[in-house]
């Protein structure tokens, strides 16, 4: 009679707590009770997630704990989760909870586990004469699951029986979602706001832009989104959310886990600098938070307004890149099939519209045509760039401004020193004038001893000219250099 005392005494408890949302296992472990700690106690969350597949979540539940050592199961959290890296508090009585214990339980239940684990005893398999209907339950010993059950039914083998295996109970080692469990030490009865926090992979965030150019190519209207990917295995309701833009450094170690999805931003413009994350300058880096709440589901791509601005300036580059081995050897040859690139320069300045942080992402560009319709013309990777720093987007190569480079002479004055001539040809069959930017790298101690065009040094190794070139001609820039290695 004590004993059932006991167990409706236990039985009585997991009601009463079901009924203030939180769950007692009815399952005594050396004479205490088991705390089950669900998102239904879950008070708020506030999640930062790093371009780098890195989350961290603080996790903040109210939880009734009770006085002494208690062991905790603290369910619903990140599939994913660096277990290393947790940090409990509670904010009510900070100096009375201690964590004496932590285990991270991810044995997850599925069919073939379970069988796993009844692996040698008995189970009841659910038999149907499919002819008759009649169904009956039959004992069998479960002997082998690799490469499908093997039972042992009254003394025979049967390899893949067709029945229904029906198992006694859910073994105590398995749970069904990943859960942290803990051996507590608490002092006080009274319900407590308790925050957990961790780091978590499988969620990572990207920006993605769209830019619309005008008919000249002269101006263009930006628009910013942010895409979450979140794959850690668990969801995050209505969650404040904050996105770190930056290049963190992390210890390398065996948490490399999943890349972020490759999601395209679609164009949405309106007429001023309108955004729903405030930017604020972090340590070394930049911190997006997003004004309101948003929740962030399991195995979901959330994309969100990062920033849209109109009549931004643009300037269009065709740059012919010349290569350092071409003054490797005397053996120089046309190089006919060398191509224009085809670049758009953007001032990230106040003045232009801009003026903000822009996150590292992809920027997707498009035109519309004679008939109005948008049509892609291009896209390039982008870098954080800070405010009052250009944006260098290549766009392609150019299809009616073609570039010829000939290796007209190459000689050898001394043993360490030769002249080298070069003849660059530029032809336009475009419908209207094209500029043109030469780059040279020249190696080594230089001068130019001729040349038919005026030219910039601009860096110590290179050569640069600007060149006209009108419709339907061709110009030729020949320039003489003597180099000393």
């Amino acid at each position: 009679m004590k004993k059932i005392g006991v167990w409706l005494a236990i039985l009585t408890a997991t009601v009463l707590s079901l009924n203030k949302g939180r769950v007692l296992e009815a399952k005594p472990r050396g004479g205490n009770e088991i705390l089950a700690v669900t998102q239904e106690q879950q008070k708020g969350v506030s999640l930062t997630v790093y371009n780098q597949n890195l989350g961290l979540v603080k996790d903040n539940r109210e939880i009734q704990f009770g006085t002494g050592v208690q062991e905790v199961r603290f369910m619903d959290v990140a599939s994913q989760i660096n277990p290393t890296t947790l940090h409990l508090k509670s904010l009510s009585d900070p100096e009375g909870l201690r964590i004496l214990e932590q285990n991270y339980e991810y044995d997850l239940m599925n069919p073939q586990k379970l069988l796993e684990k009844y692996v040698g005893k008995k189970v009841k398999v659910l038999d149907k004469n499919y002819y008759t209907g009649e169904e009956r339950i039959v004992e069998a010993t479960l002997l082998s699951t690799n490469g499908g059950p093997v039972f042992q039914i009254d003394g025979s083998i049967h390899l893949g029986h067709p029945g229904r295996v029906i198992l006694p109970e859910i073994p105590e080692n398995l749970i069904a979602k990943p859960t942290l469990v803990w051996l507590l030490q608490n002092r006080v009865s009274r319900p407590q706001n308790v925050e957990a926090s961790y780091l978590t992979g499988g969620i990572s965030w990207k920006a993605d832009y769209v830019f619309v150019l005008n008919p000249k190519d002269s101006r263009g209207d930006l628009s910013g989104w942010v895409t979450v990917d979140n794959k850690s295995g668990a969801s995050y309701r209505d969650a404040t959310l904050k996105l770190v833009a930056g290049d963190i450094h992390r210890a390398q170690g065996r948490e490399e886990l999943y890349s972020a999805l490759d999601r395209a931003a679609k164009a949405a413009v309106s007429g001023t600098v309108m955004r729903e994350f405030r930017e604020e300058g972090f340590f070394e880096y930049h911190l997006y938070t997003l004004q309101g709440k948003s929740t962030i589901k399991d195995n979901q791509t959330k994309q969100l307004s990062l920033l849209s601005a109109t009549d931004v300036p643009v300037e269009k580059q065709l740059i012919y890149y010349g290569a350092q081995d071409y003054y490797r050897n005397q053996f120089g040859a046309p190089v006919s099939n060398q191509k224009v690139g085809v670049y758009l320069e953007v001032a990230n300045k106040k003045e232009n519209r801009l003026g903000l942080p822009l996150p590292k992402g992809v920027v997707r560009v498009y035109k519309a045509d004679e008939g109005g319709s948008l049509q892609f013309v291009g896209e390039d990777w982008i870098d954080h760039t800070p405010k009052d720093e250009k944006v260098k987007i290549k766009m392609g190569e150019a299809f009616d401004v073609v570039g010829e480079r000939i290796q007209k002479d190459w000689r050898k004055i001394a043993w360490n020193i030769y002249e080298v001539e070069w003849e660059i040809k530029l032809r336009n069959h475009k419908k209207e004038d094209a500029q043109v930017k030469i780059v040279e790298p020249v190696p080594g101690d230089w001068e130019i001893l001729r040349s038919s065009h005026s030219y910039e040094k601009s860096e110590a190794h290179t050569l640069q000219y600007l060149v006209d070139v009108p419709v339907d001609r061709e110009v030729k820039v020949n320039y003489r250099v003597r180099i000393k290695f």
